[in-house]
């Protein structure tokens, strides 16, 4: 993904450099964001900027740590002045993602705002499941709202907090995981 140039896609084209997950191969829960932003693009690392330090905070709320977990996005590159991705982009990074989720297994993703869910459960919104455990094709998603949305609208961290501690209640008690449908 480094080597990755020359491609023609307007995001690889413009960003500073790609940016590929970060974390341990025998992590047990994937969290998966948009794409990076402009300190992620400079530093190569995902969720370093302020949504990077609260994602820190409410891994703690559900005790966890940072070098516990795989952090990734499902777009590599940071989007021209941070617009959302194009469905052309996010179909060209996507391959990326999928063999990020086949090598490591997770018992849990956490997809982080619409963007990524979109790509885990199209049919569903951020605000009908967040918080709530859901299967789809044989994986264990657990939605929450961007790190990123709190730091604009202060209201939703306690949101954010509960859905914390519903992700350390799932990994104590990992049976009964429904599945909705559309």
């Amino acid at each position: 993904m480094r080597a990755h140039a020359g491609c023609g896609v307007e995001v690889c084209e413009t960003a500073t450099q790609l940016v590929p997950g970060d974390g341990p191969a025998g992590a047990e829960v994937v969290f998966v964001g948009e794409a990076p932003g402009a300190a992620e693009d400079l530093e190569g690392r995902p969720f370093v900027g302020r949504a990077g330090r609260l994602l820190a905070d409410l891994l703690a709320a559900a005790g966890l740590r940072r070098e516990d977990v795989y952090v990734t996005n499902v777009v590599k590159a940071r989007p021209p002045g941070n617009r959302d991705p194009r469905k052309a982009e996010v179909a060209h990074h996507l391959p990326w993602l999928v063999a990020e989720l086949e090598a490591l297994r997770p018992r849990a993703v956490v997809p982080l705002g619409r963007h990524a869910l979109a790509h885990f459960a199209p049919d569903l919104s951020v605000a009908e499941v967040h918080g709530r455990p859901v299967e789809r094709d044989g994986r264990v998603v657990l939605a929450w709202y961007h790190p990123a949305a709190a730091l604009h609208n202060p209201a939703l961290r306690p949101t954010l907090s509960a859905d914390a501690r519903a992700l350390a209640d799932l990994l104590e008690h990992p049976l009964g995981v429904p599945t909705l449908e559309p």
